[in-house]
Order: structure tokens, then C-alpha cells, then sequence
């Protein structure tokens, strides 16, 4: 990794269903296609943020077709994790119809107050069967044991996100992934490097995350989402999604002619 790698799959991204972000669905794709990437996931925060979309957003992500353009999109959600137990703030029922689940901590959505250690929750997560990505964890207001979430996280199969965003947004985090990134490296966990992107001009931009995770040694046979392929890949395998899942260029939602023959 001695240049700037190109990540072709863009794993966290919100658009206009949270009132803090700033661009439209059609317009982060707009972009994408512009940068040359082939994958893009909608992740918009679950309900517990002050700002976002009810479940129902979640539940109609169906209108979409997952491939636009040429562009996978994926049908996602930044979830909150609401309590020292690692219970998360959209239902079951939910999460089972989405691609890909990112989970992580905000201030704003903890429905208690917990400890000075967020190991316990963490570890609660990753056993969750629907989560995929544990999102900024690198966030030093939410301190855990390193090696025992990340162990979890291998033996789960989970993936470690490294957020380029929280270098600008959430003090003290740079330090905080330097040590996280470093024991992926040495434990063999899997890693995204994300921009977790609010508006177009964010998007593709991880510079500061990739310089933070070829200091680390990270191998790129662990970053996920170097390609879609690879990424698709790895939700199919580990969900036992079908390919062609992600290969349908209409809305789930549409009936077609095919109701005549039922």
C-alpha cells in the first residue's frame, strides 16, 4: 500500500432522510458514477436520532432497485446501539430485509447511561446475526477492551470500520483507530475504510483513513471494500444472500406479470 488505494465500494453514506445530510439519493449516485465507483450503500440513521427516518424508511428501501446505472446500491442502515446490553434501535423484522447493517454508538440515542466500559455492549452486537460493520468505534467517548471486541469480531466474522469522517468530527478518534487498526492488522480482523460521507463533496475521500491504515499494517486482503465484488461477496457468504440478490435493476416493490400466473 505505498499509494493512495482506490475504493470502489462506498459502505456508509446518508442522504436527505436525515435532515443533517445534504444530498439526495439520486445525487450521491450522480457522484458515484462520476468518481468511477461500482457500489454504494444507503446507511441512514436508525430512528433514536433526533433527525432521523421512521422505520418505514427502512421497510420501503424495496422501491429502489439495487443496481441503478451500473451502480450497486445497497439497502442499509447506521443502527444505534441504545444500551449497555447492545440492544439496537430498529426491530428484527427490519433488519432481516436489509443488506447491510452498521452499528454504532451515538450520545443522542442511549436510552440509559452506561459504564465506563463498553465492552460488554459491543460483544452483544457483534453476536447480533444481522449486523455486519461496527461503525467509529475508534469514538473515545465509548472506551472498550480492544482485543476482546475485536476477537469477537473475528470469531463472528464481523467487520471493524475505520471512519475518515471522524477525524474531523469526533476528537481524540485518530489515536484511538491507530490502536484498533494496528490489532486488526495482528488479529486478522476484517476492515472497511469509510467516509460515512453527508454530502456528495465527502464522498471517495478517505485519505487520512488510509494513511492510518497502511501505518498500522493493515493488508489489503483484509479491507472489504476495495471492490464490490468483494464486498458483495462477503455479505452473500456470511448471510447466505443469493447473488443475484444484488443484481435486480427493479424495485422489489413493483408486481409484475407474473401475479397472472399465481
Amino acid at each position: 500500500m505505498n499509494k493512495k488505494m482506490k475504493l470502489l465500494a462506498e459502505t456508509h453514506t446518508h442522504t436527505i432522510a436525515c435532515s443533517h445530510a445534504y444530498n439526495s439519493i439520486s445525487e450521491m449516485l450522480e457522484r458515484a458514477k462520476q468518481l468511477g465507483l461500482e457500489l454504494i450503500a444507503i446507511t441512514d440513521h436508525a430512528p433514536s436520532i433526533p433527525d432521523a427516518p421512521h422505520e418505514y424508511h427502512f421497510l420501503n428501501l424495496k422501491a429502489l432497485p439495487r443496481k441503478i446505472d451500473g451502480i450497486y446500491v445497497l439497502q442499509g442502515a447506521e443502527v444505534n446501539i441504545i444500551d449497555s446490553e447492545g440492544n439496537l434501535d430498529l426491530p428484527e423484522m427490519v433488519l432481516a430485509r436489509l443488506d447491510l447493517v452498521i452499528t454504532s454508538f451515538h450520545e443522542a440515542a442511549l436510552s440509559e447511561e452506561i459504564s465506563e466500559d463498553y465492552t460488554e455492549a459491543y460483544i452483544n452486537v457483534l453476536k447480533n446475526p444481522y449486523v455486519d460493520i461496527i461503525g467509529h468505534c475508534g469514538t473515545p467517548e465509548f472506551p472498550f477492551d480492544i482485543d476482546k471486541v475485536l476477537n469477537e469480531a473475528k470469531k463472528q466474522d464481523k467487520i471493524i470500520e475505520i471512519n475518515n469522517h471522524s477525524f474531523a468530527t469526533r476528537k481524540g478518534s485518530l489515536e484511538n483507530c491507530l490502536k484498533i487498526a494496528k490489532r486488526c492488522a495482528e488479529l486478522g480482523v476484517k476492515i472497511v475504510i469509510s467516509t460515512d460521507a453527508h454530502s456528495i463533496y465527502e464522498m471517495a475521500r478517505t485519505e487520512v483513513a488510509q494513511e492510518l491504515v497502511k501505518r498500522a499494517g493493515v493488508s489489503e486482503d483484509l479491507i472489504m471494500n476495495l471492490t464490490a465484488e468483494k464486498f458483495i461477496s462477503y455479505l452473500c457468504k456470511r448471510k447466505g444472500f443469493k447473488r443475484s440478490r444484488f443484481e435486480s435493476e427493479e424495485p422489489f416493490g413493483l408486481p409484475t406479470l407474473d401475479v397472472f400466473n399465481k
